[in-house]
């Protein structure tokens, strides 16, 4: 493998990013920091096994869910304008839209999908095609998506409610999502190392996923995108120089370089601003407008995330330092841990700000019986359990879904430690495997039983036993 960086860069983060890829045994990593008024770029390794080219700042990575944070900003811009209310109800833009529960359909609004308090479920696992119309079609299925709770009752990580915030740009404007994004923002903030679609991405250098095997050794992830209905969600594929300047509008005042505005500062920050609370979550504190909010060592932090079939993305962005940081890997599951690795390297590195992990507790057996089970979502099980003398959990897409969908998928998670933390008790972290770090807690119903588990902003409810 190659290491290299900027002109920009200085030795020991190059130093500090070769060691951790060579660690983590990622193919290829980037990270890019603003610090000091000034960009540094460093990059290892290769944009595929099969294919090696140097990484550097400019090479494609899919950014998974960081896409988000563009498809949020992009409807503030419709709110500046007058054309979408944020607490108007999501029919008024999308009518055609038919959910499970027609209460809960007629009352949504584009604040519950922009900070996951909607009550829908995390996603629709279908390929809608590849035409303009993917997006309508996403929606007209919708009718199938589980409920988790009201609407506006709790915060939980909904995929399919920011593909349907992409239905409501649409409309709106009258143009594609992909198109709507490109007018609004790509092109007003000179992104222009930001694709969808796959043919724009293979006209430049672009990283490949990988995962590993059952053996552990990585192979090439065939799938390279989602499919085009979840692009608001999930579908970017932009490069480390891109998302950075895209890190540095966020700092700003919602001002172009050339002066020109783009948003009111005021609807910008906003964004920042805590709109729900979340428990227990490595993610963050609470959401702003799409943000995670966190405080780290007695700074916020306005942060997310991404991943994609072996690919993965963290952004992390510091104003009252005028400092972010985003890293991004190719390989499963060991890209998630590298990157968080990395951004916490560069915050103690240039700020003396240092993220920790909360040490958990000694194994206790009582509590762990009360825990261990199976738990699920319309998508993924989770298998908590005892190993040894630890609690170990597992992250796995349903069979049934992976059997049906018409695409290569992610791979699992296989069992990895975690522990209880102090507390309550019901709080958790994972502190081995691709979920290193991952936080989250269990719920208990009335009666104070062990009732489901949150982990990644996301719930899952305990699936009865064999002998229920």
């Amino acid at each position: 493998m190659n290491a290299h960086s900027t002109e920009k860069s200085r030795t020991e983060p190059a130093a500090f990013v070769e060691q951790a890829a060579t660690r983590f045994g990622i193919p290829g990593v980037t990270i890019g920091v603003w610090a000091d008024g000034r960009e540094t770029f460093v990059s290892h390794g290769v944009t595929s096994l099969d294919n090696p080219l140097p990484v550097d700042e400019d090479t494609l990575f899919q950014v998974g869910s960081t896409t988000k944070t563009f498809t949020a900003v992009a409807l503030m811009r419709l709110v500046a304008d007058g054309r979408v209310e944020l607490d108007a109800p999501v029919r008024r833009y999308v009518p055609e839209l038919v959910l499970a529960d027609e209460k809960a359909a007629a009352e949504i609004t584009v604040l519950n999908l922009l900070n996951h308090t909607s009550g829908l479920g995390w996603n629709i696992i279908a390929d809608t095609g590849d035409g303009d119309d993917a997006l309508a079609a996403f929606v007209a299925r919708m009718a199938g998506l589980e409920f988790i709770g009201e609407p506006g009752a709790r915060a939980s990580y909904s995929q399919a409610a920011y593909n349907l915030l992409g239905r409501v740009l649409e409309n709106a404007t009258g143009l594609t999502y992909e198109r709507a994004i490109a007018s609004l923002l790509f092109e007003p903030l000179g992104l222009s190392n930001s694709f969808f679609g796959t043919a724009d991405g293979m006209t430049r250098r672009f990283a490949v996923g990988h995962n590993a095997d059952e053996d552990g050794n990585l192979a090439v992830a065939k799938e390279w995108r989602l499919t085009r209905g979840n692009n608001p969600g999930g579908g970017l594929a932009s490069s480390a120089a891109d998302v950075l300047a895209w890190a540095r509008f966020q700092l700003g005042d919602g001002l172009r370089e050339n002066g020109e505005r783009l948003l009111p500062a005021e609807l910008l920050h906003r964004m920042r601003e805590q709109t729900v609370e979340l428990r227990g979550s490595n993610l963050g504190d609470g959401f702003g407008i799409c943000w995670f909010l966190r405080e780290v060592d007695g700074v916020r932090t306005i942060e997310h995330g991404g991943s994609a079939n072996g690919q993965f993305c963290e952004l992390v962005i510091v104003p009252e330092r005028n400092f972010a940081v985003v890293a991004m890997a190719n390989a499963g599951p060991t890209g998630i841990p590298f990157n968080r690795s990395a951004v916490r390297w560069a915050l103690e590195h240039y700020l003396g700000v240092v993220d920790k992990d909360p040490e958990p507790l000694p194994y206790d057996e009582a509590r762990a019986g009360e825990v261990v089970g199976t738990y699920e979502n319309d998508v993924m099980t989770l298998t908590v359990a005892v190993d040894g003398a630890a609690l170990a959990i597992a992250a796995a897409i349903k069979p049934e879904i992976r059997e049906a969908a018409d695409f290569e998928m992610p791979a699992d998670h296989e069992p990895a430690d975690m522990g209880l933390l102090p507390g309550d008790g019901d709080e958790f972290i994972v502190t081995a495997g691709g979920l290193q770090g991952q936080r989250g807690f269990f719920s208990r119903d009335a009666s104070g039983a062990i009732a489901g588990i949150d982990l990644g902003g996301r719930i899952f409810n305990k699936a009865p036993t064999a002998s229920a």
